[in-house]
C-alpha cells in the first residue's frame, strides 16, 4: 500500500509511490493525457494520467472530475524542472471521494460582494492561501519574538466591565442582567500582568463598533499587546521597531513563494530593519504643512495625513508626543511637555497607516483617578485598575499591533477584508 504524502513535502518521496488526498484545483487534457492539478491544503501538484498506464475506469474518473471534487490519487513521484515544486505525480490509481457540482467560484471575474458571500470557498484560492499563510507566519513570528525574550503570555478576557479606548465604540451585551462589553483591547489586563510577571503579552480578538467603511477598518480584529514594567517611552519605541523588523524579516525568510504569488515588491520589504525614524508630533505637523495639507495642529491624524507623513520615509516611522487631549485617559503626560502624552504611533509605509499604538502608562494613583473622572468613566469599573497604582506602582509601557493592518501592509493588498479568514465589517456578518 502506497504511503500518504503531503504535497509540500513531496521532494522527500522522489521515485516512490505515494497517495495524495485532496481536491481538484484545475485540469486540462491533451490526447491520451489528463493533467490534474491537485491541492491538499499545503501546496498544489500536477498529477499526470496517461491512458496506457491506468485502467479504463481510472481514465474515465479523471475525465469526470470537476473543480473542487475531492479525490485520492496514487502514483510515482518524478522530478520535473518545469513544475513550481520541481516534481509531479505519474498516476497509477485514482479514487473519487465526492464529485462537486456547479462550484460557484470559477475562473471568470467575480465581484467583491459575491466573493465575500462565498468566503468559505474563496479561501481555497491561491491568492487567499498566500495571504493567510503570511498571516500565519506573522503570528508565529510575533509569538516567537516575545517568547524568545522571556515574555509571559497572559490572556485577557473578551467580556469586560469597562472601556479601554473610549465609550463610543463599545459593543454592549447583557451579562446575566448586567452590562458587559466586548473588549477593545487587552492592555489594561496586560498592565496587571506586567506588575505580576514583569514582561507579558496578550493576543486575541478585539472589537470596535466603529461606523467606518474604510479599507483599514474591521469591527473585529486581532491585536498582540506587550506590556513591560520599568519601561519608559524610549524603551517602548525600541521594542516596537525591533518587533516589526522581526516580523517582516521572518516573512521574507519563510514565505517568499507566497509574496511572489501576490506579486509583492520585495525590495520595499527588504529595507524594513531597525532602527526606524522617530519624529515628534510637531515635526509631523510641519511635514503636513510643507506638503500643503490643511491639517489643524492639535487634531489626530487622518488616513490621508498618515499617508503623507509615511511617504517621506522608506520604512515605518514612529510619531511620538501626541497632544494629550486626543489620547486615552491612561497615557502618561510628559513632565517637560505637560500638554503632550508620552504616546507613540507607528505608521507603515506605502499608505497603510497606523499599525502600532502605544504609550507609557500613567503610574500615579491620584493622577489616573482624575483622568478617569475627566473622561466621564465610571470609577467603580476601574477600581481594580486603580489598585495597580496603590500596590507597588512602577513606570511601565506597552503597545498594541493590529494583525490585519500589518498583514495588509506586508502582503501589499489594499483592503483588510482579505487579511482575516472571516472578516467582520459594518454590513457583513455572513458567512
Amino acid at each position: 500500500m502506497a504511503q500518504r504524502a503531503q504535497i509540500s513535502k513531496i521532494s522527500a518521496f522522489e521515485g516512490q509511490e505515494v497517495t495524495i488526498k485532496g481536491w481538484l484545483y484545475n485540469k486540462r487534457s491533451s490526447g491520451k493525457l489528463r493533467f490534474l492539478l491537485v491541492r491538499d491544503g499545503s501546496a498544489i501538484i500536477q498529477c499526470v494520467v496517461f491512458r496506457n498506464d491506468v485502467s479504463e475506469q481510472v481514465f474515465a474518473d479523471a475525465d469526470a472530475l470537476t473543480q473542487e471534487s475531492s479525490l485520492e490519487v496514487t502514483g510515482t513521484v518524478t522530478a520535473d524542472k518545469r513544475s513550481p515544486l520541481g516534481f509531479e505525480l505519474q498516476v497509477k490509481d485514482l479514487k473519487i471521494v465526492q464529485l462537486a457540482h456547479d462550484y460557484p467560484i470559477t475562473k471568470k471575474e467575480h465581484g467583491t460582494d459575491f466573493l465575500m458571500d462565498h468566503r468559505h470557498l474563496w479561501l481555497r484560492s491561491k491568492r487567499q492561501h498566500a495571504i493567510l499563510r503570511i498571516r500565519h507566519q506573522i503570528i508565529h513570528a510575533a509569538r516567537e519574538f516575545f517568547d524568545d525574550r522571556d515574555f509571559t503570555l497572559v490572556d485577557s478576557p473578551i467580556f469586560t466591565p469597562n472601556a479601554a479606548e473610549g465609550t463610543t465604540t463599545l459593543f454592549e451585551t447583557d451579562y446575566f442582567g448586567s452590562s458587559a462589553y466586548l473588549t477593545q483591547s487587552g492592555q489594561l489586563y496586560a498592565e496587571a500582568g506586567a506588575m505580576a510577571f514583569g514582561k507579558v503579552y496578550c493576543f486575541g480578538p478585539t472589537f470596535r463598533a466603529e461606523k467606518s467603511k474604510t479599507r483599514r477598518h474591521l469591527t473585529e480584529f486581532w491585536m498582540i499587546e506587550p506590556e513591560v514594567a520599568y519601561f519608559d517611552l524610549q524603551d517602548d519605541m525600541q521594542l516596537a521597531e525591533e518587533f516589526v523588523s522581526h516580523l517582516v524579516q521572518s516573512v521574507l525568510k519563510h514565505r517568499m513563494p507566497e509574496l511572489l504569488t501576490l506579486e509583492r515588491d520585495i525590495s520595499k520589504l527588504e529595507q524594513i530593519k531597525a532602527p526606524f525614524p522617530k519624529i515628534h508630533y510637531n515635526e509631523a505637523v510641519d511635514i503636513l504643512k510643507k506638503h500643503g495639507s490643511e491639517f489643524i495642529p492639535g487634531d489626530d491624524f487622518g488616513a490621508a495625513d498618515e499617508t503623507i507623513i509615511s511617504e517621506q520615509f522608506d520604512r515605518p516611522v514612529i510619531v511620538h508626543h501626541y497632544p494629550a487631549a486626543i489620547k486615552a485617559f491612561y497615557m502618561k503626560r510628559d513632565p517637560q511637555e505637560p500638554e503632550s502624552a508620552l504616546a507613540m504611533d507607528m505608521l507603515a509605509p506605502e499608505g497603510y497607516g497606523e499599525i502600532i499604538g502605544g504609550s507609557q502608562r500613567e503610574d500615579d494613583y491620584e493622577t489616573l483617578l482624575n483622568r478617569i473622572h475627566e473622561h466621564n468613566l465610571p470609577e467603580e469599573a476601574f477600581k481594580w485598575y486603580l489598585d495597580l497604582r496603590k500596590y507597588g506602582s512602577v513606570p511601565h509601557s506597552g503597545f498594541g499591533l493590529g494583525i490585519e493592518r500589518t498583514v495588509a501592509w506586508i502582503t501589499g493588498i489594499r483592503h483588510v477584508r482579505e487579511t482575516i479568514p472571516y472578516p467582520r465589517l459594518m454590513q457583513r456578518l455572513y458567512p
